[in-house]
Parts: C-alpha cells; structure tokens; sequence
C-alpha cells in the first residue's frame, strides 16, 4: 500500500526524540493519596520548539516509543500503517479516522500499565486456571492459607493483618458487581486500581478516612491530614512545606469552612477532576495533522492519510 507523503510528516513527527522531565506532581510531600490518570507522556509537551517527544509516546506508548526509535523509516512507516488500520476497525470502520477514533486509542494506550499489572496479577491469583479470580484464591495467594478461625495465629500483629483482610475482602465485593465471589479480569482490575472504576469511588473514599481518621469521629481534621505527610522529631521545627500543606487543606481541601474534611471532601482531593487528556491530545494531533481541509472531512474527522 502506498501512503502519502502526508503520512511520512507524523512518522518524521513521532520519530523526534527529546529527554522527559519529571511531572510537575511529583514530590514527596502527600502525593501518595492522590489518584491521577496515568501522564501520556513525561516530556515536555513543545511542538514549538520542535519537541515531539510527548506526542511520539501519547499515541505509541513509551515503550513502544523506544521501540519505533530503533526502526528504520519504512519499518515504522509499515508499522504505523498496521495501527491506523486497527484504530479505524476498532471504531465504524468507514476508512476514516474519527476523533473519538483517535482518543480511543490514546486512552488505550495510556491504560497500558494497568492492563500489564493486572496481567501479572491474573498469573498469581487464578491457581486454578479456570479463567476467573474466585475471593478464596486471591486471599490465600496473599495471605496463605488458614482453616476457619485460625487467620493469622502465627504472627505477632495478627490483628493488623485481620484488619488487612477484611478490608481486601470489603473491596473485592465492592469490585464483584455481579456478586458470585468470581472476579472477571474487568473486577479485578478495579479491584487492583478502584481509583479507575466511578463504582469504586465510595470505597476509594472510605479506605482513606480510615487511614486519616485517628480519632474515629468520621471527619479528618487538618493535624489528621498533616500527620500523614509529616512526623515531627522532638524539638524540630516545623518546615515550610508543612506550613504550606496546612494552607492547602484550609485554602482547598476544606470546601465547606468547617475545619474538616468530610467524605465528600477527601473525594475531591483523593479523586479529584480529571481533564480529558486523550481527548486534548487528540484534538492537538488532529489540528496538526488535518493539512488539507479535506471538504469530506468533519472539523473532527479525517482519514488514515492524514495522521500526519
């Protein structure tokens, strides 16, 4: 098949290399708690500068990225052809690439990780190879095997580790829609990563006020939210960025003025609202691409010979 020169422009496009830089989020200060949809790309986002690193592995994926990199123009030239290809099949089909074609596969590739974690988890936890996750095998691949009424006799903390299972157990139904103990790959991939999955946001909510929540009274207060970031020593003086966590929990953390974070609180700042990532980055690469106006063409809509 011949592609267009046009086509040659993303592969030029996507074949730029560029050194990432670490995200903006990252510190280590609290960020642990905060649930954000994976970055489609550490690099810098700087197509004016002639930077297309972080366009090369939105739509490849890092590693995948790497890979393309070591190939020569006309094996990525093929290669990209073949995910073209499948984009428009996995959508209408019609022989054109769609924007909500494109974000797609963006959003595909950006839950990458999670589909390889939960990869390895399915080898560990189905012992009996019957193509679903039952409660009783993933809690003894974790736990080990205990006959009713023994859990945890011997080790010493038996009782957090109790506490541990059950709290496993509680999330594991919450992730088992269906209820028959039996997790597809789907429950158990939000039983893995719940912060992906709207049906597990409550219970998402509830493992971090149990954590936070020292005096049990249902709320975290701002002493509760600053010692799980920080532990004083004795005689220390407080730092700065502790000074500026507890202007963060009074400033936007504590919507409703009251001094505490209640459940819907810690939502909003464990979970907080997401931009649509594959979507911009979509429409980024469709505004970069679409050269021609083809009068076909939706504003949103182009075909395969214009990924460029």
């Amino acid at each position: 098949m011949m592609w267009p020169p046009s086509l040659l422009l993303l592969l030029l496009l996507l074949r730029r290399g560029a050194q990432g830089k670490p995200s903006p989020d990252a510190g280590p200060h609290g960020q642990g708690r905060v649930h954000h949809a994976a970055p489609l790309s550490e690099a810098p986002h700087d197509d004016a500068h002639g930077n297309f690193q972080y366009d090369h592995e939105a739509f490849l994926g890092r590693e995948v990225a790497k890979e393309f990199d070591q190939l020569t123009p006309e094996e990525s030239q093929a290669r990209l052809g073949r995910i073209v290809d499948r984009m428009d099949r996995a959508g209408d089909g019609d022989g054109w690439v769609s924007l909500a074609e494109l974000r797609s596969w963006i959003a595909h590739t950006q839950q990458r990780h999670i589909r390889d974690s939960v990869s390895a988890a399915w080898n560990t936890y189905d012992t009996d190879r019957d193509g679903r996750v039952g409660w009783e095998e993933l809690r003894n691949a974790t736990y080990g095997h205990y006959e009713p009424g023994e859990e945890f006799h011997d080790v010493e903390d038996a009782e957090t580790y109790k506490k541990m299972l059950a709290r496993d157990e509680r999330r594991f139904r919450v992730a088992d829609q269906d209820g028959d103990s039996m997790a597809t790959r789907e429950e158990l991939t939000a039983f893995l990563h719940p912060e992906e999955f709207p049906h597990m946001r409550d219970i998402v909510i509830a493992e971090t006020l149990e954590d936070l929540d020292r005096n049990k009274d249902g709320y975290v207060q701002v002493e509760e939210y600053i010692a799980d970031l920080y532990t004083a020593e004795p005689g220390e003086e407080e730092p700065a960025w502790v000074q500026t966590e507890r202007e963060q929990f009074r400033d936007f953390r504590d919507l409703n003025k009251d001094g505490k974070l209640n459940g819907s609180e810690v939502g909003h700042w464990v979970l907080p609202p997401a931009q649509d990532q594959p979507l911009v980055e979509a429409n980024h690469l469709l505004h970069e691409s679409d050269t021609d106006k083809h009068p076909r063409c939706t504003p949103w809509s182009y075909t395969r010979h214009e990924l460029a």
